[in-house]
């Protein structure tokens, strides 16, 4: 099940249940984690959560160009840009997420798309005109960082009208396009918020018990 009731899916169509492609072969999803979201930090400490997500990436092997703390449908989010190989190691894919928080569940949408025969153009184009002494630098999030893919000034967002195909691009401008039109379930919007310091009993335990069953079942009132 998700919360998201609805939001704008202009150019996408159905593959399977909360799950969408459009004719670009951009993929979008949506999904419900019933579980305490493994968030590392508060929203309300950015600096904290930044850092420590891109660390947390940089060990899964990948790297976190981006990470925001904003709202999606009234409620505090976090909006990631994520790169990492693709399984058979030509190119790269490029992730876009909003994770909705709350005491003991999640809520998720995720746009997502991989570089096609033609890799790394955007990265020369951009090595070429910055130099290699201004391309890669430490990651903005702390200079601890290490491991995974490395970070670099071609994924910033004022090279995307220059690259308007380049799947970066492409994820960037969907996510931000549908980001306005989530609409979440007010039995959703209702639970308590997420605290990373509330032990998962604690937050089922804070609950009306009448929203667990919503949840648990799915249903829609």
């Amino acid at each position: 099940m998700t919360a998201i009731t609805s939001m704008d899916l202009t150019g996408f169509t159905e593959r399977e249940a909360g799950v969408w492609a459009d004719e670009r072969g951009l993929v979008l999803s949506v999904h419900f984690f019933d579980l305490v979201p493994d968030l590392p930090a508060p929203l309300d400490r950015p600096e904290l959560l930044r850092h420590a997500l891109a660390r947390s990436v940089a060990a899964a092997g990948a790297g976190l160009i981006e990470a925001e703390c904003g709202e999606v449908g009234s409620l505090p989010a976090v909006r990631q840009l994520v790169k990492v190989r693709r399984p058979d190691g030509h190119g790269q894919v490029f992730i876009g997420s909003w994770t909705v928080p709350r005491a003991g569940c999640s809520t998720v949408v995720k746009v997502q798309a991989g570089e096609g025969a033609m890799t790394g153009l955007r990265e020369a184009v951009v090595l070429d005109r910055v130099g290699p002494e201004r391309y890669f630098t430490p990651h903005p999030y702390g200079p601890d960082i290490a491991g995974g893919l490395p970070h670099h000034v071609a994924d910033a967002e004022e090279w995307d009208a220059q690259f308007p195909d380049h799947p970066l691009t492409q994820v960037r401008t969907v996510l931000a396009r549908i980001t306005p039109t989530v609409v979440l379930h007010d039995g959703f919007t209702s639970l308590p918020p997420f605290a990373p310091d509330t032990a998962p009993g604690a937050a089922a335990s804070a609950e009306p018990a009448a929203r667990r069953r919503w949840f648990r079942r799915g249903r829609s009132e």
